[in-house]
């Protein structure tokens, strides 16, 4: 958890929250906000660092008072240019039920240019971002296709969920 993160939560609620472009200087606070988000899964702090410099036109940061409180990565698939996949959504605990997580999406959404398609995974359990991105489809007017991508015996060995391949689109010029 942040340590000001009740000064955070109460930024967001005053709509004093920036979302923009991350840095690398953010690289080590998203590393400590998925930490303390369980039940995310972590990456290294070099890959945090990555998606924070090499993956920052496909991902979002969001400040409020001086504390990064959420952050979405994602990137752009190598062959299919025009689907961005969402890879991470992380809210801190404290700032979470005021709207962040769906106006971080939108808005990088919206940056994005010759988007046809959004994809991200969901395991079966995880009903806020089902919400999200079910959110986020009737918002765009787009249909919403599920399939499984990795199960959880032939991939993960049993130990991690089924994770669901969730496609959005094709999405209005």
């Amino acid at each position: 958890m942040l340590q000001e993160a009740p000064a955070a939560s109460q930024a967001i609620r005053a709509n004093k929250v920036s979302l923009r472009k991350p840095v690398s200087d953010d690289g080590l606070s998203l590393h400590r906000l998925v930490a303390a988000s369980p039940p995310l899964d972590p990456n290294s702090l070099y890959c945090n660092l990555l998606q924070c410099t090499h993956f920052a036109d496909t991902a979002i940061a969001a400040e409020a008072a001086g504390h990064l409180v959420g952050f979405i990565s994602g990137y752009r698939l190598p062959d299919s240019p025009e689907v961005l996949f969402v890879w991470q959504v992380v809210v801190d605990a404290n700032c979470r039920g005021q709207g962040l997580a769906g106006r971080m999406l939108s808005q990088l959404v919206t940056q994005q240019s010759s988007l046809r398609f959004i994809e991200t995974t969901i395991n079966p359990g995880n009903q806020p971002s089902w919400r999200l991105f079910e959110a986020l489809a009737a918002d765009l007017g787009a249909p919403l296709e599920t399939r499984t991508l990795f199960a959880r015996d032939r991939h993960f060995g049993g130990e991690h969920a089924d994770e669901i391949l969730v496609r959005i689109g094709p999405l209005a010029s």
